[in-house]
């Protein structure tokens, strides 16, 4: 369906600005947004990333006076026990750090603008951790995964994925044919039954339509002030003022003392704490410590990934390549070709910037269990090899595709602890990070998740790298 038709009957927008969002924000509270990759962080600027959370790192976090934190819990690349561990573990620490630092919190899952991820698991655990360390039970969870920028638009509940002017059903897509974390059903009313398991059925889902939104915040807390605890709510959205008008009304119901768990795509976080969308970094405002060329890292296996791997050679007809083969990576060659493949990968920084990608074969298992494990595996070996070019040969910037490829990365190869989103290298995606800690401060690095953008942005990101000041 074309996207004029899906919205000829909407209502139109109606005006918010970033302002009036902070205008009824409460100074005191910070979100904090567990993010189940670092893509989540592209649509912000200007707030701390946390790789580990433990004690000293929330009371870092909080002392920067942001209005959100990120920590990155890369749970959709892990089982559901690992998962559900890693939330109650934030939870814990991050209200006995609010309690320090005086400081009320509301709790985000950062998930996948596209569905997949562990619902109802994370927003189930998070409601319960809340309680068990003297928070505020959540009376609503609400359902905001739309992602404009990225095409990701919800209408009369059903979610969408808008390419070139046409709107199809996400679960149409190849998004919900994910070995892990497949789907059927587009509507999110449906999503919910089926990823319950039928517990709690679509009817019982209440829809924020855009014919409530678009009549303003009092409507949508008209809306939502009656709905029993408990319940989830499918939310549209088409574009930036429809999240702020919910975010608006929300801030409204906190202070009734209606506090809600939030399930969200990126940009929603930048709406709720009143964020302008940020313009793309520009070169003259990244600092590099190092004049190597640049390590473009591809772990993703998305058509859209592949495409742009594809363009970016293209574009730069010299630049090098250096694959490493899956098989290998999980078989008993991963050693001996891991070794090999870093002496090439350093040699080649000397002379430019190097693309290092896993074959585009894709690995599963007879399980989503198994494929994650092989997942796993496949990405452990690149984290392995950056971890080694960064001991030979330091690059000048690292860009990482992929959602699990950029946590791992970050958080093992460059062992980034600590760090400040700076901002989008595109508008409204692609994350630019300054590492605060660990060996890898000065190498700015970029969050580039794997089904966003167009086929040049990851050509058109590499350039601005390049670009000498």
């Amino acid at each position: 369906m074309r996207i004029e038709t899906l919205l000829a009957s909407v209502p139109d927008p109606t005006a918010a600005t970033a302002a009036d969002v902070r205008a009824e924000a409460d100074p005191d509270a910070v979100l904090v947004v567990l993010d189940d990759d670092p893509t989540g962080t592209q649509s912000v600027s200007g707030l701390p990333v946390l790789t580990r959370w433990e004690a000293e790192d929330l009371d870092w976090a909080l002392a920067t006076g942001a209005p959100a934190v990120y920590v990155l819990t890369n749970t959709r690349s892990f089982d559901e026990d690992t998962a559900a561990t890693r939330n109650r573990e934030v939870v814990a620490v991050a209200l006995a750090a609010a309690e320090r630092a005086g400081k009320r919190l509301t709790f985000v899952s950062r998930s996948d603008s596209t569905l997949r991820g562990h619902f109802p698991l994370e927003t189930d655990v998070l409601a319960e951790a809340i309680v068990a360390h003297g928070g505020r039970a959540p009376v609503l969870t609400l359902l905001v995964p739309a992602f404009p920028e990225a095409g990701r638009i919800t209408v009369d509940g059903v979610h969408y994925w808008v390419v070139d002017g046409e709107a199809v059903p996400v679960g149409e897509t190849p998004f919900a044919q994910d070995a892990t974390f497949g789907f059927r059903s587009s509507d999110l009313r449906a999503w919910v039954e089926e990823k319950t398991g039928g517990r709690v059925g679509a009817a019982e889902v209440a829809s924020l339509g855009l014919d409530v939104i678009r009549r303003g915040p009092e409507a949508v807390a008209e809306t939502l002030r009656p709905l029993p605890g408990g319940t989830i709510v499918a939310v549209d959205a088409a574009e930036e003022t429809d999240l702020r008008i919910v975010a608006i009304a929300l801030h409204r119901l906190e202070k009734e003392g209606i506090a809600t768990l939030l399930r969200v795509g990126p940009p929603y976080v930048r709406a709720h704490i009143g964020q302008e969308i940020a313009e793309p970094v520009e070169a003259g405002r990244i600092d590099f410590a190092h004049d190597r060329g640049g390590l473009v890292v591809v772990g993703s296996h998305v058509p859209l990934t592949t495409e742009q791997l594809d363009a970016l050679r293209e574009a730069k007809p010299g630049i090098s390549t250096v694959e490493l083969d899956v098989r290998r990576l999980v078989d008993d060659r991963r050693e001996a070709h891991l070794a090999e493949r870093a002496e090439a990968v350093a040699k080649s920084l000397g002379h430019g910037t190097v693309i290092v990608h896993t074959t585009r074969e894709l690995l599963t298992g007879d399980s989503g269990e198994e494929s994650l494990d092989i997942a796993r595996k496949i990405s452990g070996g690149v984290v392995e090899l950056v971890a080694r070019v960064l001991d030979l040969a330091p690059p000048r910037f690292m860009v990482a595709k992929g959602g699990i490829t950029s946590s791992d990365v970050a958080s093992e190869a460059l062992r980034i602890r600590r760090a400040t989103v700076v901002g989008p290298m595109l508008p409204g995606i692609v994350s630019l990070w300054r590492p605060e800690t660990g060996p890898a401060v000065g190498i700015p690095y970029i969050v580039f998740a794997g089904n966003v953008g167009q086929a040049d942005s990851l050509a058109a990101v590499v350039d601005t790298l390049e670009t000498r000041a």
